[in-house]
């Protein structure tokens, strides 16, 4: 492995409460290289963060709540650490996660963005790599995806054929990313106009566009909670997600004869809103599929090609 250096962690915060102390405590575990942690604040009233802050943690005040990406941008300003990591405080590191996600990147040295796999605290592995929404691919998963998870759209969304293998994906989960740094700012960081969600995906497809990879590494394991903050501002949230699913699809078809495509898009989100609003089966998704007891034969997989 490359030596990467000093790592830059950089954690969005808005009120996390104990998840954050979580967060450091099992990171010392997760790496052996020296690292400094960012805590990107957008205005938290809990005190956690600059309860956190200490040796090796620095407190960055955003001043008002900008939001993931713009937070991350600022988290991420100022450094020439090669290797960055955007996190949420309310995920877990397993022991070593880390560095294997840093022998992923010198695996792959084209690639932009390294992505962990994500068990939710139930033990079901999270769909965190995933396709680039098409317009068949999307509508099919946002139609069934709620009440048949295995419907062919959302597999095919979510890359869910045969065990969790280790190489190029469409985007991966913001809930923590990996980032080459001279990839990041080849384009510029995350799209500060995505407030909440698809700013992970936004950026996924700006890095595919220049030529980087997008790469999942099974091999890394976190434990993501989620909702720590989104859940207290739940109503706002659900609109902020179809707010920002309209403003990805209808850049992906911005030509002037894309117009009436973009019209139905409108309404079609619109809809889908009214309805996950009162069904709140519909506006949590599809459920995972896959336990992650199939992380242990995914690695098993994985070493066995790295052997042959």
């Amino acid at each position: 492995m490359d030596d990467p250096g000093t790592l830059r962690v950089v954690v969005v915060t808005y009120s996390p409460g104990a998840s954050l102390r979580s967060f450091l405590s099992s990171l010392r575990g997760a790496t052996t290289l020296p690292y400094t942690v960012v805590l990107a604040d957008n205005g938290s009233t809990d005190g956690a963060p600059a309860a956190a802050a200490g040796p090796g943690v620095r407190l960055l005040e955003t001043g008002s709540n900008l939001g993931y990406g713009g937070a991350a941008n600022l988290g991420a300003l100022g450094g020439h650490e090669p290797w960055l990591v955007v996190a949420n405080p309310d995920v877990v590191w397993e022991p070593g996660a880390l560095d294997e996600l840093l022998a992923g990147g010198a695996r792959w040295p084209r690639a932009g963005c390294l992505g962990p796999a994500i068990r939710t605290p139930a033990g079901e592995l999270y769909p965190s790599a995933r396709a680039f929404p098409s317009l068949v691919r999307g509508t099919g998963h946002a139609l069934f995806g709620w009440w048949w998870p295995t419907n062919p759209w959302t597999r095919s969304y979510r890359d869910e054929e045969g065990p969790p293998r280790e190489g190029p994906t469409g985007w991966l989960s913001g809930s923590l990313m990996l980032l080459r740094r001279e990839a990041f700012d080849a384009v510029g960081g995350f799209d500060p106009s995505y407030f909440m969600y698809c700013e992970d995906m936004d950026l996924c497809r700006r890095l595919a566009e220049t030529g980087w990879s997008n790469v999942y590494v099974p091999t890394a394991v976190v434990t993501h909670e989620g909702g720590q903050a989104t859940s207290r501002v739940a109503a706002a949230m659900l609109r902020e997600h179809h707010r920002s699913l309209y403003r990805y699809l209808s850049r992906q078809y911005s030509a002037p004869v894309h117009a009436p495509l973009r019209i139905a898009l409108a309404l079609g989100l619109l809809l889908r809103y009214l309805l996950a609003a009162r069904v709140r089966s519909m506006g949590e998704g599809a459920a995972p599929t896959r336990s992650a007891a199939v992380l242990q034969s995914a690695a098993v997989l994985d070493e066995a090609d790295r052997r042959a």
